[in-house]
């Protein structure tokens, strides 16, 4: 399947069921065509972007002891999961000069972000939650239209948000298994193991693109955009040993660090 395809069907088909759908293997990539912008995601009318005020937000951990509280989570996450495999289907399509390896790369990310997103809306059906059932919001998707080119997408998306879910992932894994729900938290568990092996996608891209003479930190601060800024990258609990798997330098930890000192 040409990339180039599998980006705009994951962009533009306007039902889940088509933008999940596997892609059809080996990707090739022969004429990535010009570039291709949009400004918001094809979806279903009950999940297109609603006010961010109307969109239910992810349920306390004490509140996770209710079956309903939980699926409203799954829901929540679903979203997120979209979101991100909708952003790098707009990145593809709005930068077909990329490298090719980091075309391949990104397609292939786009597919365990595609099984994120099943996995959710499953999980939240199982526990009496359709997808589409509540509002949902188009943070992500917004906050990433400020990138401007590759290196801005590296920063963004791989190392802000999928950065962040590396303490968020574990973070809900944990509030899961206290609620007795030990089947949400190994969902969880299951992507935060697939989040260490994004963010060290974005690393290398953000390493092998930026000019010699930055560190890895200068590019990363330099290719955000506000309001993206490197205390978003981190949640509540800091998990040192994930980004260090994902290759983070010390430098680059220790700036994470001092970032959520100074917010």
């Amino acid at each position: 399947m040409e990339i180039r395809d599998f980006a705009r069907r994951c962009l533009l088909s306007s039902t889940i069921e088509e933008k999940l759908l596997d892609a059809e293997l080996p990707f090739t990539d022969p004429s990535p065509g010009p570039a291709e912008r949009v400004a918001a995601p094809a979806r279903p009318a009950d999940l297109e972007f609603a006010d961010r005020r109307t969109a239910p937000k992810l349920p306390s951990a004490q509140s996770l002891k209710e079956q309903g509280k939980r699926g409203l989570a799954h829901h929540i996450l679903a979203n997120h999961e979209l979101q991100a495999l909708e952003v790098m289907a707009w990145t593809l399509l709005a930068f077909p000069d990329a490298p090719p390896d980091f075309r391949l790369g990104v397609a292939n990310v786009m597919r365990d972000e595609q099984r994120h997103t099943r996995m959710h809306i499953e999980r939240a059906a199982r526990l009496g939650v359709r997808f589409g059932e509540f509002p949902v919001n188009g943070y992500i998707w917004q906050k990433s239209m400020s990138v401007t080119s590759v290196l801005d997408y590296c920063a963004c998306l791989p190392l802000v948000f999928e950065g962040r879910n590396l303490d968020h992932s574990l973070e809900l894994a944990e509030q899961f298994a206290a609620a007795g729900d030990e089947r949400s938290a190994a969902l969880m568990r299951t992507i935060h193991r697939d989040e260490i092996q994004h963010v060290a996608f974005g690393l290398e891209w953000l390493r092998r693109l930026k000019p010699a003479e930055m560190s890895d930190w200068e590019a990363f601060e330099t290719h955000l955009h506000w309001p993206l800024r490197a205390e978003k990258a981190s949640g509540d609990v800091f998990q040192r040993e994930a980004r260090e798997a994902a290759g983070m330098s010390t430098e680059f930890i220790a700036g994470l660090l001092a970032s959520r000192d100074e917010a």
